[in-house]
């Protein structure tokens, strides 16, 4: 049997130039991860949630400090938040890791201590603030202390992925609106940000406290 179009009658649709004007670019297919996630968007892990809600009544740790059970309840929601995505690279992106970052909840004693005793100095700790510059390799520990005052220790950081900054710090110093009294800069360490997302950031450290931190509404940089 013949075929229905002969080759050479074939060829030569092929091949014949396309007339200018009906000409015509089909659309590309839409990105692959960009309609996957329009399909299922991300939700966060339940343990956010929980964790939330058990700090929420803590003031910022203080009473997590004489309530064991609240305690092993808020580190094991920690621990489901770092195994929602275990060894994920959380320091890599300079622009999602680098913000000021606003104390939530912590077990880091020396922190607590001030906020704890802020009246002393006749006022109350206001924001506790962590201040991340990945491409400046800074880090600043900030107490607020309404409604001029500070404790601030400045550091100097090394990313090391997936999920370490390794740190130094450099200076610290109690300050007023026009007053300051410098302290020995000490300490260095590391701290392995277990948990982060837009909202919010978990951190376990070299001495084995946790840090919860959200990005706070403002920057500070003091």
């Amino acid at each position: 049997m013949a075929p229905l179009v002969s080759h050479a009658h074939a060829a030569a649709q092929i091949l014949s130039p396309i007339p200018r004007g009906n000409r015509r670019l089909a659309p590309g297919p839409p990105a692959a991860a960009g309609f996957l996630r329009a399909l299922f968007p991300s939700r966060p892990p339940p343990a956010k949630d929980d964790l939330l809600r058990l700090i929420a009544d803590q003031r910022r740790g203080l009473d997590t400090q004489s309530d064991p059970s609240r305690l092993a309840d808020i580190v094991s929601c920690i621990d489901a938040l770092a195994a929602s995505a275990p060894g994920a690279d959380t320091v890599s992106d300079a622009d999602k890791l680098s913000g000021t970052w606003r104390l939530l909840w912590t077990t880091e004693q020396e922190q607590l201590f001030i906020v704890r005793n802020a009246p002393f100095f006749r006022t109350t700790a206001g924001d506790v603030l962590q201040v991340i510059d990945v491409p400046g390799c800074a880090l600043n520990n900030v107490i607020t202390l309404p409604p001029s005052g500070a404790f601030v220790v400045n550091g100097t950081i090394e990313i090391q992925p997936p999920q370490r900054v390794n740190f130094r710090f450099t200076r610290a110093m109690l300050r007023g609106s026009n007053w300051e009294v410098p302290f020995p800069p000490f300490g260095k360490g590391w701290f392995d940000t277990v948990y982060l997302d837009d909202d919010i950031r978990v951190a376990k450290d070299i001495r084995g406290d946790y840090l919860v931190v959200e990005r706070a509404p403002y920057s500070w940089n003091g």
